[in-house]
């Protein structure tokens, strides 16, 4: 049986359909990412009323599989505050800021009010405020007693909040200015004070704070990003946080940002899911504008030269697979391109590749090439590029290619490249190529995706 066509809005030539974009006008940075009862919500920076960055709302997505969303309405509107800049949400298990009703928790959103940004708010200042609802995020109710947090520096904003158990306490990351981030605690999730200030060198805008095991070793321990998606660990040494060395880069791509995971992930799946707003897009002629990047599992590794974090697509992609192509032991003679597959389309790509010494390894993908260089160990792609080893001797590669965006993973996500691109017109759809010496392929799969459009409405 054939899938569903697209719905009638979500079939334009640059719709990316396995990538969550809103039925029109702008968006950027997630926000509010929270799960409940098994749903995941994507809150969203929104301009409900046209194609550019303005009148900040707060959008609001649905799933039950982080692949099909359904756009429900709106979550946050302007007010005399201000607009509606980003922020965080977490479910109040234990009630502990008093909005519960009955054995129903409630859904809690930070956000920040930006003043000054409406005629409404003119000479106000960027403060932070609370919303909650006593109904699953269907509705929300701001806090009367608004702002919670009054203005710090001048522009502070983007607050994420998120329970430490150790402390028995909540914490919220909110950033100031320059590449200043201030760290606040609080008992009830209405009245905070300050912890400390933490400085991320190359960083600013859009923290985000979660525990997280490293694996082997089974320690524990925080991690900080940015709206970059830089990252730094630490621990809590008497109450407070110790970050590690200088900030890492996560992402080498040209349009990452404004990275976020989400809150309340039960225990038993034990993810730690993140997504960013793939920025600088460009969609001439669509009625939208803008995507977000694929969620992606975020895991930390404790090896012998210190600890780094990797990523890599959730695995309920694999509901979008229409069709599976497998290669194995495919050699390469120096520059002879192969076209292993003439089509254009959806593709999540993974390949295991072995190069001679000094020779440069290209997968062409609807007309956008990926090159890793054994001579230089870096791999490339849409104008970026990345350091990257080989401890295994050969490259591990995956690709995720949607209508206007290519994702690259290599190493398994230790090196990751998160771009928009726009289609090429007669492109071939999958082509290898090894140049300055040959290279063998020693297993390539290639599943072609439905779109996530199809039953998503």
């Amino acid at each position: 049986m054939q899938p569903a066509p697209p719905p009638s809005g979500y079939d334009q030539a640059l719709r990316p359909q396995f990538h969550f974009t809103s039925r029109t006008n702008w968006i950027n940075d997630p926000n509010g990412l929270v799960y409940y009862k098994g749903t995941y919500h994507l809150f969203f920076q929104h301009n409900p009323d046209g194609n550019e960055w303005g009148n900040m709302t707060w959008g609001h997505a649905e799933s039950t599989d982080l692949v099909h969303w359904k756009q429900v309405s709106n979550a946050l509107t302007p007010d005399d505050l201000g607009t509606m800049f980003s922020g965080s949400a977490v479910i109040d298990w234990h009630n502990t800021a008093g909005f519960n009703k009955g054995k129903n928790p409630s859904m809690l959103l930070f956000y920040t009010a930006a003043g000054g940004t409406s005629p409404e708010s003119t000479g106000k200042p960027f403060t932070q405020c609370l919303a909650y609802s006593t109904d699953g995020g269907a509705t929300f109710t701001k806090y009367a007693e608004n702002p919670i947090i009054p203005e710090i520096a001048g522009g502070n904003r983007d607050p994420k909040v998120v329970w430490d158990q150790a402390g028995k306490r909540w914490l919220l990351a909110l950033y100031l200015d320059g590449d200043n981030f201030e760290l606040l605690q609080s008992t009830d999730l209405r009245h905070w004070h300050k912890l400390q200030t933490v400085s991320l060198p190359g960083c600013d805008e859009c923290p985000d704070l979660f525990p997280m095991i490293a694996r082997p070793s089974g320690h524990r321990y925080w991690v900080m990003t940015a709206a970059n998606g830089h990252y730094v660990v630490g621990q809590m040494v008497d109450g407070k946080f110790v970050f590690q060395g200088e900030p890492v880069v996560s992402d080498y791509g040209p349009n990452f940002y404004a990275v976020q995971t989400w809150s309340d992930i039960y225990r038993s799946d034990g993810r730690r899911i993140q997504i960013a707003w793939m920025r600088g897009g460009q969609y001439p002629g669509m009625p939208f504008n803008g995507q977000m990047s694929f969620p992606c599992v975020l895991k930390l590794h404790d090896g012998a030269k210190g600890l780094w974090m990797s990523r890599w697509p959730v695995r309920e992609i694999s509901s979008l697979y229409a069709g599976t192509e497998e290669w194995r032991d495919l050699a390469l003679a120096n520059g002879v391109p192969i076209t292993v597959q003439p089509k254009t389309g959806l593709w999540d790509i993974s390949l295991k590749v072995k190069c001679e010494a000094g020779a440069a390894f290209t997968i062409t993908v609807n007309g956008h090439a990926v090159t890793f260089s054994s001579s230089n160990k870096t791999l490339s792609c849409m104008n970026s590029t990345a350091p990257i080893r080989l401890p295994q001797g050969y490259l591990t590669l995956r690709v995720l290619a949607d209508v206007t965006s290519l994702e690259v993973y290599g190493n398994t996500g230790r090196v990751s490249l998160t771009g928009c691109v726009l289609p090429v017109a007669g492109a071939p759809g999958i082509t290898v190529e090894s140049t300055g010496g040959d290279a063998q392929i020693l297993s390539m799969t290639a599943h072609s995706l439905r779109s996530a459009w199809s039953t998503a409405h």
